[in-house]
């Protein structure tokens, strides 16, 4: 049943078939009915917790709220990247690990049907879930202060509390420019944070000269508390791109899984420095 309910829900973001309303009500009932079999009560999956604290999940894509066509149609977008990134990670097998750092920071692969490689990042924060979620998505557009891989993020349209579409541009360390326009959708349902985004395209930002257009999604972060300490975070990426260009796919999967090792120790330090400044500013 499990691979039936994830070619459905991966079926629903190709381009073609995103207005069927029936098919992609019929994906979220089915990824509902599918969540609700593996997250039994004595599951430790982290999907149960999820599914307990609140209703993420839901089994029809929200009514229109006033949006026009284009904007319905980026949150549309930002919703099925969030449920295929969701239904990925609730599949635990077949992951094969990559690296592990001597902190325990890992990173897992795998080979998803339709999609390609993707890779995981599993890290322990030393700080809150919210305070994560602020950094980054409340200090989005501040990546670039504290991430090496970032040159740039800014966002080019605002849909309502959960949408936004953005253009990323990276910095030049390890492959040629690289650019993307994203949409994504960040959430929180009770103490749990996500941040999920996908390709697409937006008419304030056209590919731009001598940079090549990479491809993302589905992607998605999620922040939860640490059962034993909730003032800590349990910090999962999913991450799938597609760099374009003549890059071979061995100097690209490596390059993809250090850029998450990295990812997780810049933002550690972005956090701390944070922190710092708070007390500095209290004293």
């Amino acid at each position: 049943m499990l691979p039936a309910t994830f070619k459905l829900c991966a079926g629903i973001s190709y381009r073609h078939m995103r207005n069927m309303t029936g098919l992609r009500k019929n994906a979220m009932v089915a990824l509902h009915h599918e969540l609700n079999r593996l997250a039994g009560p004595d599951s430790t999956n982290w999907i149960s917790q999820v599914r307990r604290r609140s209703s993420l999940l839901s089994c029809q894509i929200r009514e229109d709220q006033g949006y026009s066509a284009e904007e319905m149609s980026y949150v549309k977008q930002g919703e099925e990247a969030l449920q295929k990134a969701l239904s990925i990670l609730s599949d635990q097998d077949g992951w094969t690990v990559e690296t592990t750092a001597a902190n325990g920071d890992k990173v897992l692969s795998k080979m998803v049907p339709e999609i390609g490689k993707v890779f995981k990042l599993e890290v322990m924060l030393e700080q809150h879930p919210d305070n994560v979620y602020k950094e980054l998505v409340g200090n989005m557009e501040q990546m670039g202060e504290w991430n090496p891989d970032v040159k740039q993020v800014k966002i080019l349209q605002k849909i309502g509390q959960e949408t936004m579409v953005t253009h990323e541009l990276s910095a030049e360390r390890m492959v040629g420019p690289r650019d993307f326009v994203s949409v994504r959708c960040a959430k929180r349902r009770g103490s749990t944070c996500f941040l999920a985004g996908m390709s697409t395209q937006h008419p304030l930002m056209p590919e731009q000269r001598g940079v090549v257009r990479a491809e993302n999604g589905p992607t998605c972060i999620v922040m939860k508390p640490c059962a034993e300490d909730p003032n800590k975070t349990k910090f999962t990426w999913l991450l799938n791109i597609d760099l374009k260009g003549w890059i071979p796919k061995t100097i690209i999967n490596k390059v993809l899984s250090q850029t998450q090792v990295d990812f997780a120790n810049h933002l550690r330090q972005r956090m701390a420095n944070n922190v710092t400044m708070e007390m500095a500013h209290v004293c």
